[in-house]
């Protein structure tokens, strides 16, 4: 496997205009195939060095300092399903739309494409009969939809926001696979952002523990996790509830 990085980003500063800094001096490296999770708590700048990487910072946000390269194209899945979909355009469509004009194929090849990346996804037969809306599918089923949108885009970096936090906890579990399976079936790098050290180390070989806008820890998973050193991760770890022990059987319940 090569180790030469598919993405390196040094130093990489963002603040507002009123030059409020959001995120300082962050740094980290990617190799093809890897996986990279970034922890912490919400407005700790987890997804503005995602946006950062895509080049689609939100309005009044801007880079002042740093250096982003990338070898590779990345495609982003968001957090917030329903947001990221047009409402008023049937999702295969809007897939085959995306089919079109990325991968460069005729309009009939690129609905094919669209009906082949629905099955790897695990989404109804009866899509490819009857196309429906956004508000006529499920949460689940639309985080499916904003996945194969960036899978049609042949990324070699996925940028995952949160994926999973707008689902229940099943609905989570299921994405959490599919998103794995795809990985080792296609084998793109990927950046996961969450603030669920569970599932960053179910995901993740690496993790980058941010704290108000920089990188307080970084490292192998597993040592991260068994061997923190920073307070901040520490009180992470510590900050996961543990399930409650039953005694006796089915006594919950009764």
């Amino acid at each position: 496997m090569s180790t030469s990085p598919i993405l390196e980003i040094e130093a990489l500063s963002l603040a507002t205009k009123s030059n409020e800094t959001l995120v300082d001096n962050v740094g980290f490296s990617l190799n093809k195939g890897e996986s990279l999770g970034l922890v912490g708590e919400s407005g700790s700048g987890k997804s503005l060095t995602l946006r950062a990487i895509l080049g689609l910072l939100p309005h009044g946000v801007r880079q002042t300092g740093g250096v982003i390269k990338s070898e590779v194209s990345s495609a982003m899945v968001f957090q917030d399903p329903r947001g990221a979909l047009d409402p008023l355009c049937p999702v295969v469509k809007q897939l085959a739309e995306v089919v079109y004009f990325r991968q460069k194929v005729s309009r009939k090849a690129s609905r094919v494409v669209a009906l082949e990346l629905l099955e790897m996804l695990g989404l109804p037969d009866s899509l490819k009969r009857t196309d429906r809306y956004p508000s006529q599918l499920s949460g689940g089923q639309c985080q499916r939809i904003v996945i194969a949108i960036a899978l049609a885009c042949k990324p070699g970096i996925l940028l995952c926001d949160e994926p999973t936090t707008a689902l229940d906890v099943t609905v989570q579990r299921q994405i959490i696979e599919t998103i794995a399976r795809l990985q080792q079936e296609l084998g793109f790098a990927m950046v996961f952002v969450t603030h669920n050290l569970a599932v960053a180390a179910a995901m993740c070989s690496k993790l980058a523990v941010m704290k108000k806008g920089q990188i307080v820890e970084h490292g192998n998973t597993l040592n991260v996790l068994q061997n923190p050193q920073n307070p901040y991760t520490q009180m992470l770890i510590n900050s996961v509830l543990p399930l409650p022990e039953l005694e006796g059987s089915g006594q919950l319940w009764s």
